[in-house]
């Protein structure tokens, strides 16, 4: 194990958890991430649940930024959509963001903070 196992298994079962669950609420209905994007992120999310259980530092930093990376551009297109519709449709607070896009946008940030992490303990001097 290392430093940032903890977030990584947090950040990737957070995003494994909140990928199939419903990531757009509309007044007629909930739109489902399994059905799009949310394949992409659970993907991911098994990525970095391998990341945190490997003990190379270096390969786990990979798992964390990928995944996190990519599930936060996901989330971010996601919503900036969602702004685009109900800014041509003008239907302001109709459509809002699900469990399940939040819980993945949660576990880009808790991926990107492992990774972080992982990068200042390889760069702080071994103790003597």
């Amino acid at each position: 194990m290392h430093v940032g196992s903890g977030g990584m298994l947090l950040g990737g079962l957070l995003m494994v958890v909140g990928s199939p669950m419903p990531w757009v609420s509309t007044p007629v209905g909930s739109l489902s991430g399994a059905a799009g994007a949310g394949l992409w992120t659970l993907c991911a999310g098994f990525l970095a649940l391998a990341g945190a259980l490997i003990p190379r530092r270096r390969v786990a930093f990979v798992h964390a930024v990928m995944p996190g990376v990519a599930a936060a551009l996901i989330v971010c297109w996601q919503l900036f959509r969602m702004l685009q519709i109900s800014a041509s449709t003008d239907s302001w607070g109709k459509l809002l963001p699900g469990i399940g896009l939040v819980l993945v946008g949660g576990g880009a940030i808790v991926l990107l903070r492992s990774a972080k992490r992982i990068r200042d303990a390889g760069e702080s001097p071994e103790p003597s």
